[in-house]
């Protein structure tokens, strides 16, 4: 066995933004040597890791050139040349989830071809190359409104996913590939971690609930156990393993769904690394997400996934009005709260929407940990000074 620990083992981590700081926290409680490439000189990894690397994640020269110098590679963004990451594969480089897992989960129409293809259910769509074909297939009436439109590249938080509803809606979207989807008339959004080794040994997280804001698409409220049947939580288990399979991943793999209003389970999209719908598992987990994706990775045996306690998670993004230099308003209040514990990203400058840190709140009570997120939420303020 690799000697991981203290060693001259060396960890990649493709992105050096949130996700690749908190995966940070567990390789320093292991004392393994993590190399991070990213091209923000102020990444907020930058702290944390044993190397920093200024780069491109997208040049395959740079990905590969970086590929090269460590054990195992891993990514915190799905941004990242998958050219680079299949030639340093064919080298004999492990990179987890690997580069064939990333291709069909980048592009989001091929990613909901692959449910099509793998008999996963999700709402229906068509795929459209750009925005004349959109309008020729709106005019030829193969698509309806309203429906959801989303670009097929480079769209997270919120960012390239849109409700259409009107022809003034449908002007204002970017001349881009795209995917039209049916809008789903659902009551739950819901979330399963998925974590699997190089062997295939699966483990999952209970399901969550998330709230999101009505405006910015955005997860406000992670809510761990999700307040559904204990039957539908089943489904959603099941449906989570089944998709884990299909794309054959190693590490974290978050698959959000949603529950329609006649109890069905529809697979919306995922991500294959650690993810927002899993941060309320950093103190309301036996193992928490990020540990969990480094001991996926590295093939080590994988962690208990069950809750201590109901976990609560409140994003905390830039409010409206405000960029520069940021200031977290309030934030000494919250600290005072029993059970609430807030995270900073590190990132120096705010921006309306931009996310900036969450806060977990954690209680034997679910619905008395909502209350308090609740408190939370209006109380701590993310402005700029």
């Amino acid at each position: 066995m690799t000697n991981f620990f203290s060693s001259d083992f060396k960890l990649g981590i493709l992105g050096g933004g949130q996700l690749g700081k908190m995966m940070l926290y567990d390789t320093r409680k292991y004392d393994i040597q993590t190399y991070v490439l990213d091209p923000n000189p102020n990444a907020p990894c930058k702290i944390g890791c044993d190397y920093f690397q200024l780069g491109n994640l997208m040049d395959y020269e740079t990905v590969y050139n970086f590929g090269k110098k460590v054990d195992v590679l891993t990514f915190e963004i799905e941004t990242v040349n998958i050219k680079a990451l299949a030639q340093l594969e064919k080298e004999g480089k492990k990179v987890y989830p690997s580069a064939k897992t990333l291709e069909n989960i980048q592009n989001k129409g091929k990613q909901k071809l692959f449910y099509k293809e793998n008999g996963i259910p999700t709402a229906k769509f068509i795929r459209f190359s750009n925005k004349a074909h959109l309008t020729e297939g709106i005019t030829s009436n193969k698509m309806k409104l309203p429906f959801v439109w989303k670009s097929t590249q480079g769209g997270y938080d919120g960012k390239g996913v849109s409700i259409v509803k009107s022809g003034a809606d449908l002007a204002k979207l970017p001349d881009v590939e795209c995917i039209i989807e049916e809008l789903v008339d659902y009551k739950n959004e819901l979330a399963v971690i998925v974590a699997r080794n190089p062997q295939g040994e699966i483990k999952t997280y209970p399901v969550v609930e998330m709230e999101f804001h009505p405006e910015a698409n955005q997860v406000e409220y992670v809510i761990c156990p999700a307040r559904i049947d204990s039957k539908i939580a089943d489904e959603a288990i099941k449906v989570a393993k089944k998709v884990s399979k299909a794309f054959e991943h190693v590490g974290i793999l978050a698959v959000e769904m949603f529950l329609t209003k006649n109890d069905k389970i529809l697979v919306n999209e995922v991500a294959p690394r650690p993810h927002n719908s899993g941060h309320y598992s950093i103190e309301a987990s036996y193992t928490n997400q990020f540990e969990q994706h480094i001991r996926a990775i590295l093939d080590l045996p994988l962690g208990d996934t069950e809750s201590k306690l109901g976990g609560i998670m409140v994003n905390l993004v830039g409010i409206e009005g405000h960029s520069g230099d940021v200031l977290y308003k309030n934030i000494e209040e919250i600290m005072k709260m029993k059970g609430v514990t807030p995270h900073i990203y590190g990132k120096k400058q705010t921006r309306p929407f931009r996310k900036m840190g969450h806060v977990t709140i954690v209680h034997e009570d679910i619905n008395e940990a909502r209350k308090i997120a609740e408190k939370v939420k209006k109380t701590i303020k993310v402005i700029s000074k």
